[in-house]
């Protein structure tokens, strides 16, 4: 393969370098996108380009106590690197990181890694066919903060106080691997005081080791999957907090873990021996769970009788969970009044026992504002809504505030900037057509050569984004074969195929609990639903392995359109020799031995004729 990193033109002042491919994002996917170009196509001349100082994604920056992946690891690992030496059944983040780190270091990938390194935007060169793209190479430590607290730093202390330089370079192929859940929400803006406060304030996702938590009073904004991994290890040692009130809206559902095979004790001391010496056992437990997620599916997300009367037994099974574990004064409050599958489950193992603890309290009266040592909330309860009884305005003490309230979800790929053909913006473009959207969660029309891993509507919700993500790595590989191998120039996908495409999810989408589940959550946005996909993983897997080649402009280059050609000869060749041999079977019959030969003397006939085609071809194309 031709393509490789070099510098273009030297000493003058235009001078950048050329990156055949260019990966934003080390996350799960940009790991899966860098050993696949390897596995599958032989290609190390790309570059991953990170803002954080780590490799891992939402796994490296997540470490709030407790950080555990709540799907089973041999179904959240890749399918070209199972781990047979998970710690346990549900591992921690920290051993999520080393996994990732010992897979870049199986694949030799390692120094393809670029950290510290903001990819601030990236603009299509119509002329040249290229990406130019601008870098921003940051001050250690600065990538791990946030967009909005990098930007305050900035506003503050200037550029060079988060900004060491900025490059610019040009690439071929542009992935991005941007996750959806990047930047934390902030403070609520209609919540006055916070200024006031004295203890410390910071998000889940930006977790401050220094904090000491011992004999102080804590309160946690939020009940969604991080708060319910963090909570119940604050009371506890080594964090040992005097009180813990947790603050929520409306309840999420709540269902148990998928339990290990033999329980989680004797899982953690037997799995990983087990999963190293009995042949095929990774495997099978891992199609048994990516089974049994997809027979999930069917039997909660769509909209239908049937599937109503399953969430209906569903949801009496997880509230009467419910009631069994939490004390009574919890109940009302822990009952949903939406349908399960709206919002995304917390797969629980600790948060409903650790509501026992009377260092912890669960309430759903609202933050009202803030003063130096305290949160003040009330009058009145967020849930249930008709909520009965005197709810009086009441004063929290607190020493230290925990924003467990989720992720900006509303704009993809923010802070990343992508301008098109005509100078359009990508988001903007989006939102113009309705909201986030893109053909097979990968591609948009004007934005040729762009890739997006993990794009808007590719979650289900039900299983591994892990699946989903290698999928959608599988299917733009099909594109980015023919640009690095010579065969195409620019590749994007038809409007009218993006605009079908996004129509009909959005439809389906309605069809679906997300539509019609009677809840609130950061899958919506104003009644756009950019975060789900409406079918199975089975289904997604089928597009991803079988493109509609009839929906993507391909550019084809001189020699991309001799080797299209060539194929074309030889399908038709082979058909035709299929359709005569079979001919004269039917016509003369023949035994065994006599079918050997002649299939031998047919097959020589087929390689004879194509290499008379092959030199035909090249010989037309030379004129």
């Amino acid at each position: 393969m031709g393509e490789t990193i070099h510098r273009v033109n030297g000493y003058d002042q235009n001078a950048y370098t050329y990156y055949p491919v260019i990966i934003v994002g080390a996350g799960a996917s940009g790991i899966a996108m860098a050993c696949q170009l390897k596995e599958q196509l032989g290609f190390d001349q790309f570059r991953i380009f990170e803002r954080q100082a780590g490799i891992g994604g939402t796994w490296w920056i997540n470490r709030y106590p407790g950080v555990a992946c709540d799907v089973p690891a041999v179904f959240y690992s890749f399918s070209f690197a199972q781990n047979p030496n998970w710690t346990s059944f549900h591992p921690p983040g920290r051993e999520i990181v080393q996994y990732y780190h010992e897979v870049c270091q199986k694949y030799q990938i390692t120094d393809k890694f670029e950290l510290n390194t903001d990819v601030e935007q990236s603009r299509w060169l119509e002329d040249e066919k290229l990406w130019e793209v601008t870098l921003r190479r940051m001050s250690a430590g600065m990538g791990d903060l946030s967009y909005k607290d990098r930007a305050k730093i900035v506003e503050e202390k200037g550029e060079f106080a988060v900004y060491s330089g900025t490059e610019i370079v040009r690439t071929k192929v542009l992935i991005s691997c941007v996750g959806g859940l990047v930047e934390p929400k902030g403070w609520p803006t209609d919540i006055p005081g916070i200024d006031g406060f004295k203890g410390p304030v910071f998000h889940s996702a930006r977790w401050d080791q220094s904090v000491d938590f011992t004999d102080k009073n804590v309160v946690v904004v939020g009940t969604g999957c991080s708060s319910a991994q963090l909570v119940p290890r604050l009371p506890n040692a080594p964090y040992n907090a005097k009180s813990v009130t947790q603050l929520m809206r409306s309840p999420p559902w709540v269902a148990p873990a998928i339990d290990a095979p033999g329980g989680d004790e004797w899982w953690e001391k037997n799995g990983p021996k087990i999963m190293r010496n009995v042949p095929g056992l990774r495997q099978l437990l891992r199609f048994n769970l990516f089974f049994f997620t997809e027979l999930t599916f069917f039997k909660i997300f769509p909209d239908t009788k049937k599937a109503e009367k399953y969430r209906k037994i569903y949801e009496s099974d997880l509230l009467s969970r419910v009631k069994r574990i939490v004390p009574e004064k919890y109940h009302e409050i822990l009952t949903p009044n939406y349908g399960v599958g709206c919002k995304r489950r917390i797969f629980d193992k600790r948060w409903l026992q650790s509501l026992r603890d009377a260092k912890i309290e669960l309430t759903a009266q609202p933050l009202t504002r803030v003063t130096e040592d305290s949160v003040v909330l009330g009058p009145g309860v967020t849930y249930p809504p008709n909520a009965k009884g005197d709810h009086p305005e009441r004063t929290v003490p607190a020493d230290v505030i925990v924003l467990a309230n989720g992720f900006d979800t509303s704009k993809w790929l923010h802070p990343l900037r992508v301008t098109g053909q005509g100078d359009k913006d990508l988001v903007q473009t989006m939102d113009d057509r309705g909201g986030p959207q893109a053909y097979q969660g990968t591609a948009m029309d004007g934005f040729p050569n762009f890739f997006m891993i993990f794009g808007p509507n590719t979650a289900t919700g039900h299983t591994s984004v892990v699946l989903a993500s290698e999928n959608m790595v599988m299917y733009s590989l099909k594109f980015i074969k023919l640009l690095l191998h010579g065969e195409a120039s620019v590749i994007d996908v038809k409007h009218e195929a993006e605009v079908a495409y996004t129509d009909d999810l959005q439809k389906s989408l309605k069809k679906t609990v997300w539509g019609n589940g009677g809840c609130t959550s950061w899958y919506v946005n104003d009644g756009w639903n950019s975060t789900v996909y409406p079918y199975s993983q089975v289904d997604f897997w089928r597009r991803c392995r079988f493109p509609r080649w009839q929906d993507w402009n391909i550019t084809y280059t001189k020699k991309g359109l001799a080797r299209k050609r060539n194929g074309r000869v030889a399908r038709i060749f082979a058909l035709a020799f299929t359709i005569i041999g079979a001919y004269r079977l039917y016509q003369h019959g023949v035994t065994v031995a006599d079918g050997k030969v002649l299939a031998k003397s047919m097959l020589l006939e087929v390689v004879r004729r194509l290499q008379q085609a092959s030199v035909l071809l090249k010989n037309q194309l030379s004129i």
